[in-house]
């Protein structure tokens, strides 16, 4: 059984992964200050509660965006489940994906599982859009070669930004305006509704048409992250939407160098 870990900057997902199916997920926020004892105590009561053992879990792999948190994880692989992780970047791993940069290290190891996780599922030019604590847009040519992309300030970080420094402005929740509410805000807090939420969605739609227009053909556009569905309901530009794609990705990669290890 293999424990796949992906670390982001705001949460880390922890999925249970049985004959390449995801049987469990469970979510904790990023704190590089916790330890493998707090990890192994949390994960080992979910554990039971799922009806697994420890014992059941024989690799472990891991995409991390936090470098501090890594030391940590690799003790709770190693002292909790007696296997050495599988970490994404580090030296010998394989994405089985040519990342088409000048310094292909610089790119964050969740946007190369989401690539290769696209890639593995839908043909063509892809986009994908990571609705994370930054909004990121990841280019993947029609024969599997990872092209680079954007990174723009997520929504929730934007609004927390705009509430922290304008005085008068309330802390809102992310949300679309309400029916029968248009673009045009009738007061502050409609206004930041729309300019959030109308705002994100013009810089997904305007960023899509440029980069397509650099591709040169079509491509099928993919939403991942927490809030994908909350935007992809409102814009044609998104075609699929799949809150799984970097555990997906995990799955792959860690089939992929178990192969080349053997």
């Amino acid at each position: 059984m293999l424990l796949a870990i992906d670390v982001g900057n705001t949460n880390i997902i922890f999925a249970l992964v049985e004959d390449l199916e995801i049987r469990a997920r469970w979510r904790i926020s990023t704190n590089w200050n916790r330890t493998a004892d707090e990890y192994g105590v949390w994960l080992h009561q979910l554990l039971a509660l799922a009806g697994v053992e420890p014992a059941m879990i024989d690799s472990v792999i891991i995409a991390s965006v936090v470098p501090q948190t890594l030391f940590n994880l690799r003790g709770l692989a190693r002292y909790y489940f007696d296997v050495e992780p599988m970490i994404c970047n580090a030296p010998g791993i394989s994405y089985g994906m040519p990342i088409n940069l000048p310094n292909p290290q610089e790119v964050g190891a969740d946007r190369v599982v989401n690539a290769v996780a696209a890639h593995a599922q839908w043909p063509g030019d892809l986009i994908i859009v990571d609705f994370g604590t930054a909004t990121t847009f990841d280019v993947v040519s029609g024969d599997g070669v990872y092209e680079g992309g954007a990174i723009c300030p997520g929504v929730n970080i934007s609004m927390d930004a705009l509430y922290l420094a304008a005085s008068r402005l309330p802390r809102i929740a992310v949300e679309p305006p309400r029916d029968g509410q248009g673009a045009i805000g009738k007061g502050t807090v409609h206004a930041m509704h729309s300019g959030a939420f109308w705002g994100q969605i013009g810089m997904i739609e305007g960023l899509i048409v440029r980069m397509t227009a650099e591709i040169g053909r079509p491509a099928t556009v993919i939403g991942t992250g927490g809030i994908a569905p909350l935007f992809a309901r409102h814009t044609a530009a998104i075609h699929h939407v799949d809150g799984d794609l970097t555990i997906k990705g995990l799955i792959h990669i860690h089939q992929l160098n178990q192969k080349a290890a053997a």
